[in-house]
């Protein structure tokens, strides 16, 4: 009978694959290579790094991260040894679209501006960037896309570089994986030189990878900023905790729609690599995000002020606020 080790804390997956192999269910912590050296697969979240000094000498075969990212995966390692990697693109992309838009609700509440005059720059326009810029559109703000990997391989028209987002945005958003080596790498891709060269800047968003945003930097920045993603997560730094109009423990992504998406998806994929018929509940919600959205909807259906008073209080609890945040509903 296969083995799997689950990452405890990966929600609607208990029960779903007991009849087809022998299942355990670990805290992050307690996935070492001992507890996986019989296993023959793993099912994560973004806190298993799964490298060579964890899998080195096991027998797993496939890697399901129920998370958007893999930066927390050695793809290199895994494709040279024969290691399927499968991660959930998409699954909690409406969920983030609703906590930026109700990030930017609040801040528009709070510095008492209208979106129509306002430019929304959007780096990264995949699966989550995609409806962040349709919903922007439908509440009136000017929205500039930048992607320089689909403009390379698709055509520049509908894409603007990122030069031109500094000179223009007065909001930017970053959607983008991360990466530190490369022709586009996004490792400190906002630092002190991309804010002195965006002069009508007043409020950065990182919902993506905290690293994406030197923390000094924004430090030093005298403008606004919202993070739900940090640099050295859960050490997070407790300055610019301070300094953050919202602050969320990496929770953007927590609707119990996403969850179910993210945990079927790789299900699905165990299925495939395995020939197990597990039957994962399918999220009903649909993956492109609400339509006819108005910013008054999206702000009754989640408040991130409240997050931020409980991370504020307690930022030493940042990982016991993500393991048991009660997962919201999307927008619909």
């Amino acid at each position: 009978m296969k083995k799997i080790v689950i990452e405890s804390h990966i929600p609607y997956i208990k029960g779903l694959l007991e009849p087809f192999a022998q299942v355990e269910y670990l805290d992050t912590q307690r996935i070492t290579p001992a507890a996986v050296r019989d296993a023959d697969a793993l099912l994560v979240r973004t806190r298993t790094r799964c490298d060579a000094a964890l899998l080195e000498g096991s027998r797993v075969s496939f890697i399901g991260t129920a998370t958007i990212g893999t930066d927390h995966i050695d793809l290199d390692y895994c494709r040279n040894h024969g290691i399927e990697v499968v991660n959930a693109p998409g699954c909690n992309a409406p969920a983030v679209a609703q906590w930026v838009h109700a990030t930017l609700g609040c801040w528009l509440q709070r510095k008492q501006l209208d979106a129509s005059a306002l430019t929304l720059g959007i780096v990264g326009v995949g699966h989550v960037g995609s409806i962040v810029a349709r919903w922007a559109r439908e509440l009136g703000y000017h929205v500039l896309l930048c992607d320089p990997p689909r403009a390379a391989a698709e055509g520049s028209e509908g894409f603007v570089t990122l030069d031109e987002i500094k000179a223009q945005a007065h909001i930017i958003t970053f959607h983008t994986p991360l990466t530190r080596t490369g022709q586009w790498a996004t490792y400190h891709l906002l630092d002190a030189q991309f804010l002195a060269q965006a002069p009508h800047c007043q409020l950065v968003l990182d919902a993506a990878r905290g690293p994406i945003c030197d923390t000094q930097a924004l430090l030093d920045w005298p403008g606004d900023v919202a993070i739900d993603c940090w640099e050295h997560e859960p050490a997070i730094d407790r300055q610019l905790l301070g300094k953050a109009l919202v602050a969320t423990p990496h929770i953007a992504g927590y609707s119990s729609d996403g969850k179910h998406r993210g945990t079927a998806m790789v299900v699905e994929a165990l299925n495939r690599h395995f020939g197990f018929t597990a039957r994962p509940v399918a999220a009903q919600a649909p993956y492109e995000g609400a339509h006819d959205v108005d910013l008054e909807k999206i702000m009754r259906s989640y408040d991130p002020l409240a997050d931020t008073a409980r991370l504020k209080a307690h930022p030493e609890l940042f990982e016991q606020l993500r393991n048991t945040y009660p997962l919201r509903p999307e927008v619909l």
